[in-house]
């Protein structure tokens, strides 16, 4: 068994299916991922509560009954456009790790949303903050010679 209590055989035949379009539906996952392998469970999940109720959230499980029926429909759908959106599909025990923060890619997203993923990024950041801060400087100092005494 796996931390997570998932037997290691059923979580990587289990594919993540990522980025799917609003309008695509339970049955046009299962047509998609059909070919590749026998599926034997589908987790197509719908917002729960909100304004947006029962739509969908834009991403799916598949379970196939072979790890390498998994792998195969990743390799053919990942980056697969459909409705003009690149599907992302991953092992669903690869997402876990993307979650705890244990791969390139997390430290990759985190760079994106301005988190601290390495030196270099720190000193990017760094220097940017010094960049603006000194036109603000410049700006004050430029405004403030322009600004005539009240007589």
């Amino acid at each position: 068994m796996d931390p997570k209590g998932l037997d290691t055989e059923k979580s990587a035949s289990r594919l993540y299916v990522g980025n799917l379009d609003f309008r695509i539906s339970e049955s046009d996952v299962i047509k998609m991922f059909s070919p590749y392998g026998k599926i034997v469970a589908e987790d197509f999940l719908l917002h729960t509560r909100g304004p947006k109720c029962g739509e969908p959230r834009g991403y799916a499980f598949v379970q196939y009954t072979t790890k390498e029926e998994a792998q195969l429909a990743k390799e053919k759908m990942n980056g697969k456009l459909v409705r003009g959106r690149p599907v992302a599909v991953h092992l669903a025990s690869d997402k876990c790790f993307l979650d705890s923060g244990n791969s390139e890619r997390a430290l990759k997203d985190k760079k994106l949303a301005g988190g601290s993923g390495s030196k270099s990024a720190q000193t990017d950041r760094a220097a940017k903050i010094s960049a603006i801060k000194n036109k603000l400087k410049s700006l004050e100092n430029e405004g403030s010679s322009t600004k005539r005494p009240k007589t």
